[in-house]
C-alpha cells in the first residue's frame, strides 16, 4: 500500500531530480533510493537465502570448494 509523504529537500537536489528523472517516475526513484540505503529486513533476507539454497549452481560451487585446502590449493 502506498502512502503519501511530504518531504523537504535542498533546492539544488530538487532541481537535479527534476532534470534527471521523468515527472511520473519521481516517487519510484525516491522509493528505490531510500530502499537501497535501508538495511534489508530479516524476512527479506531469510527468503533470499531460502531461494539461493535451491539454486543448483551453488551446489556445484560448494563441491568445487570442498577440494580446496586451507592454503587455497587444490587437494
Amino acid at each position: 500500500m502506498a502512502v503519501r509523504l511530504n518531504i523537504t529537500m535542498d533546492e539544488d537536489i530538487y532541481a537535479r531530480l527534476k532534470k534527471e528523472v521523468p515527472p511520473k517516475k519521481i516517487s519510484a526513484f525516491i522509493s528505490s533510493a531510500v530502499r537501497a540505503k535501508l538495511h534489508p529486513d530479516r524476512k527479506a533476507l531469510d527468503e533470499a537465502y531460502r531461494a539461493a539454497r535451491k539454486e543448483r549452481w551453488r551446489e556445484e560451487l560448494e563441491d568445487d570448494w570442498k577440494n580446496i585446502d586451507d592454503d587455497g590449493w587444490p587437494t
